[in-house]
């Protein structure tokens, strides 16, 4: 859990000062971010009742959801690409021509 609050500070920091407002969109962001998320979510169930994966129970604090799958994981799947766009809008913010590059006009 606090890997992912460092990764959440580390990157939200840019949607307060460079004002990207991806956290206004929070639809979009959701919109963006759930159908990959449910897959992985899907694989991780699946994987887990069939015993090849795990997740230590000294490392999480033992509140699981659907498919026996630990809070930090669910919140793992929505928390690092909220970053991942965080840090993208923070940049293209910063250096408006790598936008216009990279996503047009």
């Amino acid at each position: 859990m606090a890997m992912l609050v460092f990764t959440l500070c580390g990157s939200g920091w840019l949607e307060i000062v460079l004002k990207t407002g991806v956290l206004r969109r929070f639809k979009r962001v959701t919109l963006s971010i759930a159908p990959i998320s449910i897959l992985f979510l899907i694989w991780d169930g699946y994987a887990v009742a069939r015993g090849h994966w795990f997740f230590d129970r000294a490392q999480i604090l033992g509140i699981y959801g659907p498919f026996s799958i630990p809070l930090e994981e669910y919140l793992f799947f929505f928390i690092v690409p909220l970053a991942a766009i965080l840090t993208l809008e923070g940049i293209t913010t910063v250096i408006p021509k790598w936008r216009k590059r990279e996503f047009g006009e």
